[in-house]
C-alpha cells in the first residue's frame, strides 16, 4: 500500500500503524510537493542576500551571532551534522528508526523547514526501501531531538553507521549502497533543516499510544477477571457499578466505555445471576475501576492530541514562512504540551497500578485457601493448574517502582550552551519513563488476569464464565497448567495478553 503524505491533518494513530507496517510506503501529493519547492526558493533567495539567519549563515547557539562565510557554507552543513552525532546509549530497534524518519519526512512536507525537493525525495526513499540507521536512543534534552537526528543524518550524507539485512552493524554509506543510494550532497541550511525537530519524541511517541490503547483495552479485561474470581469466593463483585446509569451520570471521558467494556466481557457470566449474594458494595479498587480506566482513556486521547498537534504544525528553527516570504527564527521546536502528556500519563498509568495491585491483594486469601486444602488432602496433590506462591509480592514491588517512575522528570534540564539554551523539556526521559511505566503495568495486569484465572480454574462449582472473560481464561490456562517458573510464567502470560504491541 502506498500512503500519500499531504498538508491535510494527520492522525497519530495512521501514522503509527504506517510505521509498523513495514509494507507500507509514503508519497508525497502535488500541493506537499509544490509547498516544498516554493519554500526552497525562498531559501535560495534569502542566502543569495547577505541577511544574516541563524543557521543559515551563522553558527549555532552560544555562537549564534558569528557569521559563517559563502564559501564556507557547503562545508559547514557537514561540520553541523558532525558535531551533533552525539548521541549514545542503545539503538533504536527498526521499528522505531522508521517512526523517526517518518517524522521528519512529515516536518519537511509542512514547508517549515526549506530542505531541497532532492532531501525529501532522499528521506521518502530511505524509508520506503527500509534503511535502519544506527541511531543512539540517548542524548536529546527535548528542545530538537538533536542527536537522534544527527545519527540519521550522517547516514544520509554517507557516514554513520546503520543494520544490513541480516542486522550487523555496517558504514552508512554501505547501507546506502545496498539499496542503491548514493550520499546526498546538503545545500545551505540542510545540516540544521534535518536536525531541527522532535521526531524523536514525536515518532516514538505515537509507536507507545498504540501500546496504551491496547493497555487500557486489556485493563477491563483484567478487572472482569477479578470480579469473576472474587465473586466466586466472597459476596462480592456488585456489578452495580458498572451500570450505564452510573456511567451516565457522570460526563467523564473514557467511564463509560470502561463500564461497557466491562458488561460486553461479563455477558452470560454467573455473576449476572439476580439471585446471587454480592454484598452492598465493593471495595473502591473494584468500584471505582471505570472512573480510574476512564482517567487514563482521557489521558490517552490528550496524548494522541498533543502528538497530532506536532505532526500537523511546523517546529523548525529558523521557520521558513512562505505566506510572509521570511525566515524567522522562533521556538516551536519547544514540545512541553507533548512532554506534559507523557507525564500525566505516568501519573494516570501509576493510579491504575495501585488498584490492579490492591486487587491482587483481595484475590490472594482464596489463593492460600486453595493450596492449604491441596496441602492437607490424604491423596497428595493433583496435577493441575498452578501458580506461583508470591506473584502478588512481585505486583508490589512493580508498583513501587511504577510510583518512582511517576515523578516529574521535565522540571530538571540543566541551562545549556552558554546560558542561550536555558530552558528544556526533556520531553525523550519523559517518554523514555513512560515506555518503562507500560511495560510495569503490563506486567502487573498479566499477574492480576494470572491469579484471576488460577482461582476461577479452581472453582469446582464450574459457574459459567463471560463470553469474553472465558476467551482469556482458556487461553491462559495452558500456561498456568505448564507450571513454569514465575518469570517465565509473566513474561509467556504478558506477550501472549500484549502481544504485537510494542
Amino acid at each position: 500500500m502506498t500512503w500519500v503524505l499531504g498538508n491535510a491533518p494527520l492522525s497519530a494513530r495512521d501514522f503509527a500503524a504506517l510505521v509498523r507496517n513495514a509494507d507500507h510506503q509514503v508519497e508525497l501529493d502535488d500541493a506537499a510537493w509544490k509547498l516544498v519547492r516554493r519554500s526552497r526558493e525562498l531559501v535560495d533567495q534569502v542566502a543569495a542576500s547577505s541577511e544574516p539567519v541563524y543557521g543559515l549563515n551563522t553558527l549555532l547557539g552560544s555562537g549564534r551571532n558569528t557569521p559563517v562565510s559563502a564559501e564556507k557554507l557547503l562545508a559547514y552543513q557537514v561540520q553541523v551534522v558532525r558535531y551533533h552525532v552525539s548521541g549514545i546509549g542503545p539503538f533504536l530497534d527498526r521499528e522505531q528508526s522508521r517512526a523517526l524518519m517518518l517524522s521528519r519526512l512529515v516536518g519537511f512536507a509542512r514547508g517549515g523547514s526549506g530542505v531541497h525537493p532532492d532531501t525529501v525525495e532522499f528521506y521518502r526513499q530511505l524509508f520506503n526501501r527500509g534503511v535502519h540507521p544506527a541511531i543512539p536512543r540517548d542524548g536529546s534534552v527535548g528542545s530538537s531531538d538533536l542527536t537522534q537526528l544527527a545519527a540519521l543524518a550522517s547516514v544520509v550524507i554517507g557516514e554513520g553507521q546503520a543494520f544490513d539485512a541480516e542486522g550487523e552493524l555496517v558504514p552508512g554509506a554501505r547501507a546506502l549502497a545496498a539499496v542503491g543510494l548514493e550520499p546526498l550532497v546538503l545545500r545551505p541550511l540542510e545540516g540544521l533543516a534535518l536536525i531541527s525537530a522532535n521526531s524523536y519524541s514525536v515518532g516514538l511517541g505515537a509507536l507507545e499510544l498504540l501500546r496504551l490503547d491496547r493497555l487500557a483495552e486489556f485493563a477491563d479485561v483484567a478487572l472482569a477477571l477479578s470480579l469473576e474470581a472474587i465473586g466466586r469466593y466472597q459476596d462480592s463483585a456488585a456489578l452495580s457499578a458498572y451500570s450505564a446509569p452510573v456511567a451516565e451520570a457522570r460526563r467523564l471521558p473514557g467511564l463509560a466505555a470502561s463500564s461497557s467494556a466491562v458488561r460486553e466481557l461479563l455477558a452470560g457470566s454467573y455473576l449476572q445471576n439476580p439471585n446471587r449474594s454480592s454484598g452492598v458494595q465493593d471495595a473502591l479498587s473494584f468500584r471505582s475501576a471505570p472512573q480510574t480506566h476512564g482517567a487514563l482513556r482521557a489521558q490517552i486521547e490528550a496524548l494522541a492530541e498533543a502528538l497530532e498537534v506536532e505532526l500537523e504544525g511546523r517546529s523548525d528553527n529558523p521557520l521558513v514562512d512562505v505566506p510572509s516570504g521570511r525566515l524567522i527564527s522562533g521556538g516551536n521546536f519547544q514540545v512541553l504540551p507533548l512532554a506534559l502528556s507523557f507525564e500525566s500519563l505516568r501519573l494516570a498509568l501509576g493510579h491504575l497500578g495501585i488498584i490492579s495491585e490492591r486487587r491482587i491483594a483481595k484475590l490472594y486469601p482464596p489463593q492460600r485457601l486453595i493450596r492449604q486444602a491441596a496441602l492437607a488432602a490424604t491423596e497428595g496433590v493433583p496435577e493441575a493448574e498452578e501458580l506461583p506462591g508470591l506473584l502478588w509480592y512481585s505486583a508490589a514491588g512493580l508498583l513501587a517502582e511504577l510510583k518512582a517512575l511517576a515523578q516529574p522528570v521535565t522540571l530538571g534540564a540543566p541551562s545549556l550552551s552558554d546560558d542561550i539554551e536555558d530552558h528544556s523539556t526533556l520531553a525523550p526521559l519523559a517518554l523514555q519513563q513512560l515506555q518503562r511505566s507500560v511495560e510495569v503495568v503490563e506486567k502487573l495486569l498479566s499477574i492480576e488476569a494470572l491469579t484471576a484465572a488460577f482461582l476461577i480454574l479452581a472453582d469446582t462449582a464450574e459457574r459459567p464464565l463471560g463470553a469474553g472473560t472465558a476467551v482469556v481464561v482458556q487461553q491462559l490456562a495452558p500456561l498456568l497448567a505448564a507450571r513454569l517458573p514465575a518469570s517465565a510464567l509473566v513474561d509467556e502470560a504478558r506477550s501472549l495478553l500484549f502481544g504485537g504491541i510494542g
